[in-house]
């Protein structure tokens, strides 16, 4: 009798709490004063709590919870089918155990609903970083060939840095760029994760819901099978980490570190935390971090004018004539990859799966993840980047 108390006591409570998670999700998805208050004012406990006890640890934790996780649903489909099979063939003992652990298993998703719900939905539906800094954007009439000439500017100015950033890297006897450290601040000299969160801090002065505490990027363990699915990096909402792909050439890394520490200070959007990645290492005094950060955005924006120029080839040709593209180093191209010929050979040399199929898979939960949170586009919304570049380079008087 107690035991049946006990059980419905738990529902009770489990149910309680399905309740304040989905009237959390509601406000969430109804009110973004709402979110932007949990953002500024709950978000950052959890990061400075939660957030500094995981960054202890040396390894990704976020990266072995999601290891654990699929252990817990492997476990789950093996107890379930073993009953389903044969049911009655089972003790007593071996049932209630079975019923115990599925217990477990009903927290466990309660678990991921309640950090999923306070550590992406929420700030999912806050406002965005140019609302908030930049202010509303006027509604300007541009013809497609003037918005081309505005773009082909930015891009010459991106080429121009990279081609004269390129030159002053150091780099090994076969041309790769190497990382001796930088100095941060306060003059201390630091490696690349900690100039990272240098950076972001310094940039936070002026932006301040970037200002505060930030962990220290953690490389993930798994950084083979992240080049597989094509990905850099990955915040962790269960554990609050930065985490990075190792195995990409050098040159993704900055911005990348950037780019998940943006997300750990409220900046869910993939083209916001790109365009945050891009200020923070452009902005910064190592030279590294500026050519990482110019390289960043070198392809979106040479991508957004291959299609313009296959939508309205009159008006890009029109374009050109007026702002002539600078031509892009042999160097340059070299450096702007995401992970060297060696390494690809090594990696699908000895995966389980093949890229594609895994790359496939990534690019359609990736996908069904951001609609599922309100952003439309999926990964299309990594390219408005573009957008804010246009946006940021238009308040420039000059570049």
């Amino acid at each position: 009798m107690e035991n049946k108390k006990s059980h419905k006591k738990s529902f009770r409570i489990y149910l309680s709490i399905v309740a304040v998670l989905l009237l959390l999700q509601v406000v969430a998805w109804s009110s973004r004063s709402l979110s932007d208050a949990y953002i500024d004012y709950i978000f950052p406990i959890w990061v400075n709590t939660y957030g500094r006890i995981t960054g202890l640890f040396p390894f990704s934790v976020g990266e072995w919870m999601i290891v654990a996780g699929i252990l817990v649903v492997l476990a789950a489909v093996v107890l379930g089918c073993s009953l389903l099979i044969s049911a009655c063939r089972h003790s007593e003992k071996y049932c209630r155990g079975v019923k115990g652990y599925f217990g477990f298993f009903a927290w466990t998703l309660l678990a991921v609903f309640a950090i999923m719900t306070l550590n992406c939905t929420m700030i999912y539906h806050g406002s965005t970083f140019s609302e908030k800094y930049f202010g509303e954007e006027e509604a300007q009439e541009q013809t497609t060939q003037e918005r081309t000439e505005e773009l082909l500017r930015i891009y010459n100015d991106i080429v121009r840095h990279c081609n004269e950033l390129s030159e002053v890297m150091e780099r090994d006897d076969s041309g790769a760029v190497v990382y001796s450290g930088g100095v941060d601040s306060r003059g201390n000299a630091v490696d690349m994760e900690d100039k990272a969160i240098d950076v972001m801090q310094s940039l936070g002065k002026r932006y301040d819901q970037l200002d505060g505490y930030y962990p220290r990027p953690k490389a993930m363990f798994f950084s083979d099978f992240m080049c597989q699915m094509y990905m850099c990096g990955y915040y962790f909402p269960f554990s609050m980490e930065a985490n990075y792909n190792d195995v990409m050439y050098i040159m993704e890394k900055p911005a990348t570190m950037c780019h998940e520490l943006a997300h750990i200070r409220g900046y869910i959007y993939e083209d916001e935390a790109n365009f945050i990645a891009f200020l923070a290492c452009v902005e910064s005094d190592d030279s590294t971090f500026q050519y990482a950060g110019y390289l960043s955005v070198l392809n979106y924006v040479a991508n957004d004018l291959y299609k313009t120029r296959l939508a309205d080839p009159d008006s890009y040709a029109a374009a050109r004539e007026a702002v002539h593209p600078l031509q892009v180093l042999q160097q340059v191209q070299e450096d702007n990859i995401f992970v060297t010929e060696e390494q690809w050979e090594r990696i699908n040399g000895k995966a389980v799966v093949n890229t594609e199929t895994v790359d496939s898979v990534s690019d359609t939960l990736t996908n069904a993840s951001l609609k599922l949170n309100g952003v439309s586009d999926g990964m299309i919304s990594y390219n408005r980047v573009v957008e804010l570049l246009l946006q940021w380079y238009g308040e420039k008087e000059e570049f």
